[in-house]
């Protein structure tokens, strides 16, 4: 499975743009390596978005085209479309859920099999999960004390589309995300603006 391997603070500092959440990403970001510190062409500014919101999920090239192409055939605007796509990933929504700490670690724990979905264990982050759908944690991974930890800890609170069982160590999607309640500093139209001129 392809995936991002590259240093995400340094990417962070690089795209200008704090996209892993992490409080000391940005500590040493006014250094002039960021790319929005530079003057951008039209092109280079839609494609600085681009890679901007490819980040925020650690989505590859080939498989972030699929996700535009099936957006700009769904109904209404194609940016919305887009980011609920990607946002109702099972990797992110393990990672929104607080099982893990960052998408990287929700990704991990997907593949390793740590995540049931209505019951059954899917170890593929890329799984759109559907309205109504419970992501749990396996019974004998809810002994290990980082995932305990990292679920207890998060609330979801901040994600009026999630619902959290802390009892039952699980998390459900109650609806799709509306765009102004995903917490991501994207301008999307940008994005589509981008694709749009080259496929």
């Amino acid at each position: 499975m392809a995936r991002m391997r590259d240093p995400r603070i340094k990417k962070c500092r690089r795209l200008g743009l704090n996209v892993i959440g992490l409080p000391k990403a940005m500590k040493r970001a006014d250094n002039g390596q960021a790319r929005n510190n530079r003057k951008l062409s039209t092109y280079g500014i839609h494609l600085l978005e681009k890679q901007r919101l490819r980040a925020y999920y650690e989505v590859m090239e080939k498989q972030f085209r699929i996700y535009v192409k099936a957006a700009m055939k769904d109904a209404g605007t194609t940016g919305d479309s887009l980011i609920k796509r990607l946002e109702c990933r099972l990797d992110n929504l393990v990672y929104r859920i607080g099982f893990g700490s960052s998408i990287r670690q929700a990704r991990q724990m997907v593949v390793h099999g740590h995540i049931l979905v209505n019951g059954e264990k899917v170890d593929r982050p890329s799984f759109a999960v559907s309205i109504g759908d419970v992501i749990s944690l396996k019974e004998k991974s809810r002994k290990n004390e980082m995932f305990k930890e990292n679920f207890l800890r998060n609330p979801v609170s901040a994600y009026p589309y999630l619902i959290k069982d802390e009892a039952g160590y699980s998390g459900e999607l109650t609806r799709l995300p509306e765009r102004h309640e995903v917490p991501i500093e994207i301008n999307d139209q940008l994005v589509v603006e981008f694709y749009s001129k080259i496929m």
